[in-house]
């Protein structure tokens, strides 16, 4: 309603509107109940004056001289005659009046007769106007009187029946906003009741800021809506708080990632320029401060990556191609890294798998998971990738090495940013900390998974499962 423009108070604004939708409908059911009381007084008259018709034929006489009178001495007693109302015409079956009662005055109820009027024993009923302006229901009905045929005409006036259902409207009306008013004050303490939970949401909500996101709002009933709103609320808080969390440890970890080799770069570069050196010295120097920053950079394009990965900027250019020809790919990148090591690279698996992907971004996570067997499995040691069909029908890439197991408890940690499961995963070996975060996103984008199979004990295997399209023939 226009009313309630500009109330910010939202009980107000409520009160306002179902007070508003309450009046409609009060003043709907005032009009309904009008109306029947109407039809129903109306119905009522009607049988009551079809019985004082039957009564006026049992009083009609014909008089000696062929006059048709009314036996006036019927109402013995004088106070009857004067409430009575009605008011008689007689007419023969040609439209002349027979006899006509006083209270018309000399006038007629109509002009003549109507076509078929009272035949058939049925009774005619009609609203119609008199010449001194009062409206009246009339009611015809055909009679024999002592084998004449004869039109009685009853009328009565309306005036009385109009003038109850005037009172009954306007007791109506004078008791609406009575009505009305006890209804906005019950909907209001109701709406102030039922909305003092979202009150004290939205006055913890006011406290909570960056500093204090542990906080969360009250859960007066997690069956309600309120309820239910509030929990939503609290469980984006903690996806809040676990981002920023996230995030604050990612900027003090790419922080010391980025300050490691800085420092590095200025530690090489200070002692290199205290005392003089020969060539073949300041070679030495120049290589160790280039290894620096090749390993700069791989961060930096790491960090990159995931920033770009972060904010939806890498658009996917899929292809449906065969599993294990990523994997060979990715297997001849870097099989010269295993032939240093003395290692051996064995792939395996059902050729016919295929599935839809983006070639260059399943081949990263691809080659990160093999840079990682072959880093840490032992010098002689033997990687195996296995290509093969799940049993949810999910195309399923093993990556096992004989490297030190990692512990249970940190399978799903590898995972995150710059987090490394032990010394023998440190920065010695040249990684960021970033090639399984890298690897998780590659998979999950193309809405697969990865992890770490629990059950395997001697060694680690990482797997990769991604949907299947369908297999060649």
């Amino acid at each position: 309603m226009a009313i309630s423009f500009g109330i910010r108070n939202l009980r107000v604004r409520l009160t306002l509107w179902y007070g508003g939708a309450f009046a409609l409908l009060l003043i709907l059911q005032i009009g309904v109940a009008t109306y029947v009381h109407y039809r129903q007084l109306e119905s009522q008259a009607f049988h009551a004056q079809v019985q004082d018709l039957e009564t006026v034929e049992g009083l009609l006489y014909q008089s000696p001289d062929g006059r048709i009178l009314l036996n006036e001495a019927y109402f013995n007693r004088p106070q009857l005659r004067l409430r009575l109302d009605r008011l008689l015409e007689v007419l023969s079956p040609e439209g002349r009046v027979l006899f006509r009662g006083d209270r018309l005055n000399g006038m007629g109820l109509g002009e003549g007769l109507l076509p078929n009027e009272g035949r058939d024993d049925n009774y005619n009923e009609r609203t119609a106007k008199l010449k001194d302006g009062r409206i009246v229901f009339i009611i015809s009905h055909f009679h024999l009187l002592n084998g004449r045929p004869i039109v009685i005409r009853v009328a009565y006036d309306q005036a009385p029946l109009y003038a109850n259902v005037l009172r009954f409207l306007l007791v109506l009306l004078a008791l609406a906003p009575i009505a009305i008013s006890i209804a906005v004050l019950v909907v209001y303490r109701v709406a102030r009741r039922a909305l003092s939970p979202l009150t004290i949401m939205v006055r913890r909500a006011e406290e909570i800021t960056a500093e204090h996101l542990n906080e969360r709002l009250p859960v007066h009933d997690p069956s309600d809506d309120l309820g239910h709103v509030a929990q939503v609320f609290n469980e984006l808080l903690q996806r809040l708080e676990d981002s920023f969390i996230q995030l604050k440890r990612f900027t003090s970890d790419a922080s010391h990632e980025l300050r490691t080799p800085l420092a590095s770069l200025r530690s090489i570069g200070e002692v290199s320029l205290r005392n003089s050196h020969s060539s073949e010295e300041y070679r030495d120097v120049i290589a160790s401060m280039l290894e620096e920053v090749r390993r700069l950079t791989r961060l930096v394009e790491s960090l990159l990556v995931i920033s770009r990965a972060d904010s939806g900027q890498i658009a996917l250019q899929l292809s449906t191609i065969s599993c294990i020809e990523v994997v060979e790919e990715a297997v001849e990148l870097v099989g010269i890294l295993a032939e240093d090591k003395h290692q051996t690279i064995v792939v395996q698996g059902d050729a016919a798998l295929v599935i839809h992907v983006d070639r260059g971004i399943l081949r990263h996570a691809i080659l990160n998971l093999i840079d990682n067997a072959i880093k840490y499995s032992p010098e002689g040691g033997e990687i195996r990738i296995a290509v093969m069909k799940a049993e949810n029908d999910m195309a399923t890439i093993t990556f096992t090495d004989q490297g030190k197991p990692i512990a249970a408890a940190e399978h799903a940690l590898i995972f995150d940013r710059f987090y490394r499961a032990d010394e023998g995963r440190s920065r010695e070996t040249g990684g960021t900390g970033l090639g399984l975060s890298i690897a998780k996103w590659s998979v999950e984008v193309h809405k697969g998974r990865i992890g770490v199979d629990p059950e395997y004990l001697v060694g680690n295997r990482f797997y990769i499962q991604l949907p299947l399209i369908e297999q060649l023939n």
